[in-house]
């Protein structure tokens, strides 16, 4: 089979079309600041986004990376909303500073103008990005969840407690919280991106059960509305959810993304490995990304990283071999590779190289 462009590969699997090797892709997000020719801290990634759009654009271009998944981090919406999200030189963004202490806190959460703080750059941002990784590196724009975002402004902990002791005031703040996703998801839809990636953290066993997660994200008020409205604007659709426990029934076959990106526990016996998630036919119509251990690109030896690549390309293309299928996988990092000083840029080169040996598709 001819080598085919890292865009072409991209698209295939997601037909499942034949291809001529797995695509590979580390979610190299903030990490990719170091291949900037000036100094730049995760503080400017958080803040400017010129610079962020270009560490992203450079980091596709170096690896020539298929996918490109655009998470800066879990605050963005949160700081708009007015929680205090603290921003370190070296530090990826997070909240410090909840807003809901009393039942009455939840009328806080109006929609946003995406347009405006850090939704807005969040739209700047990936508008460079798309345009110009346009045809050659497949862009889903990450976008927190209706659910994902009240939890990081309110204090998940709160918030869950409320769930169950109080729960008109928590669905009166997710009808809003996911108003303004809705906003924010067609002023992307106005740029070049070809695709979402919408993150529905809390859909996993750890946290909330079926029904628990049903009623206060998985139904068609919230983020089945927000997939209906991504499809009907015709995006991609893809969902990252790094729980040890993710609900796959509901995220994959109810949902029916494009690309699901997980990770997986090994010590944790209900974290499903490729090969039951293979098995349970949840790659049949949907790419899965996963399942390589992020904190091998910091911990690991390039000799680890290779054995741990060759050993998922085997398990996955037995794996797929036996579904009868062409592709609909993307050998990935489980979350995304630590953007820390420590990381060595050479372990993504690393991964990536070790796709390009183990992953062919003969």
């Amino acid at each position: 089979m001819n080598t085919m462009t890292p865009y072409e590969r991209a698209i295939g699997a997601l037909q499942g079309d034949k291809v001529d090797e797995l695509p590979g892709y580390p979610l190299a997000c903030a990490i990719g600041r170091r291949l900037l020719p000036k100094k730049t801290t995760l503080r400017e990634i958080s803040t400017n986004a010129k610079a962020c759009a270009d560490s992203y654009i450079m980091t596709a271009e170096k690896y020539k990376l298929p996918y490109t998944v655009s998470l800066i981090d879990l605050a963005i919406q949160a700081a708009d909303y007015g929680a205090h999200v603290r921003m370190d030189e070296e530090n990826t963004a997070f909240v410090d500073g909840h807003l809901i202490h009393s039942p009455e806190d939840y009328e806080k959460f109006q929609p946003l103008d995406p347009h405006e703080g850090r939704l807005g750059y969040l739209i700047d941002t990936n508008r460079m990005i798309a345009d110009a990784l346009y045809k050659k590196s497949y862009l889903a724009v990450h976008i927190e969840g209706p659910l994902l975002a009240l939890s990081q402004s309110a204090g998940a902990e709160r918030l869950f407690m409320d769930m169950f002791s109080d729960p008109e005031p928590v669905h009166k703040a997710l009808v809003n919280t996911t108003e303004t996703c809705s906003r924010a998801l067609k002023a992307i839809s106005e740029t070049k991106t070809p695709g979402i990636c919408w993150n529905f953290l809390w859909g996993n066993y750890a946290v909330l059960g079926d029904a628990e997660y049903k009623e206060f994200e998985g139904n068609d008020k919230y983020a089945k509305r927000l997939i209906k409205e991504t499809r009907d604007l015709g995006l991609g659709f893809a969902i990252h959810n790094c729980a040890d426990m993710p609900h796959l029934d509901t995220q994959i076959k109810d949902f029916k993304p494009d690309m699901y990106s997980m990770a997986y526990y090994p010590l944790n016996s209900s974290s499903p490995s490729a090969t039951k998630v293979l098995e349970g036919g949840y790659a049949d119509n949907c790419v899965i990304a996963g399942q390589i251990d992020p904190q091998l690109f910091v911990r690991g030896t390039p000799e680890k990283m290779d054995a741990a690549v060759k050993d998922l390309c085997q398990e996955v293309k037995t794996g797929l071999c036996k579904r009868d299928l062409d592709s609909k996988w993307c050998i990935a990092s489980g979350c995304e590779v630590p953007p820390e000083l420590s990381t060595p840029l050479e372990s993504i080169e690393t991964f990536m190289n070790a796709v390009h040996k183990y992953g062919k598709m003969a």
